[in-house]
C-alpha cells in the first residue's frame, strides 16, 4: 500500500476519494476520523490520507489526481453574446446572464 493523497480538509480527500474510485482504483481512507484527537495528537498527523491498495495502481492514482486537481480541468468559458469570460462553474454569464452553450 502506498499513500497517493493527503490534506486537512476531508471534503476535498473525500473527492479525490470518489474521483480515484470513479476510475476503479481501489484506495482506502485514512485518519477519517482522528479531527476529534485535535491538541493531543499532531495536527499533520491527523490529517486524512488516501492510499492505494495495490502498488501497482500508485502512478495511474497520482496522474488521475493530479489532472483532476489541475486548473486545466476546469477551464473558462467565454460569452457569446458580450464576450465577458466566465469561470467554469457558472452556468450563465455574470454580466449579461446569457446561459453557457
Amino acid at each position: 500500500m502506498n499513500m497517493v493523497y493527503v490534506n486537512e480538509n476531508c471534503l476535498i480527500v473525500g473527492n479525490v476519494n470518489n474521483i480515484l474510485q470513479a476510475h476503479e482504483i481501489d484506495v482506502i481512507l485514512k485518519n477519517e476520523f482522528l479531527q476529534g484527537g485535535n491538541g493531543e495528537l499532531s495536527s499533520l498527523d491527523m490529517w486524512p490520507e488516501l492510499w492505494v491498495l495495490k502498488d501497482s495502481d500508485y502512478d495511474r492514482a497520482t496522474s488521475v489526481i493530479e489532472k483532476s486537481l489541475s486548473k486545466d480541468s476546469y477551464p473558462e468559458w467565454k460569452c457569446s453574446t458580450c464576450r465577458e469570460i466566465n469561470y467554469v462553474s457558472f452556468g450563465s454569464c455574470w454580466k449579461c446572464q446569457s446561459d453557457n452553450p
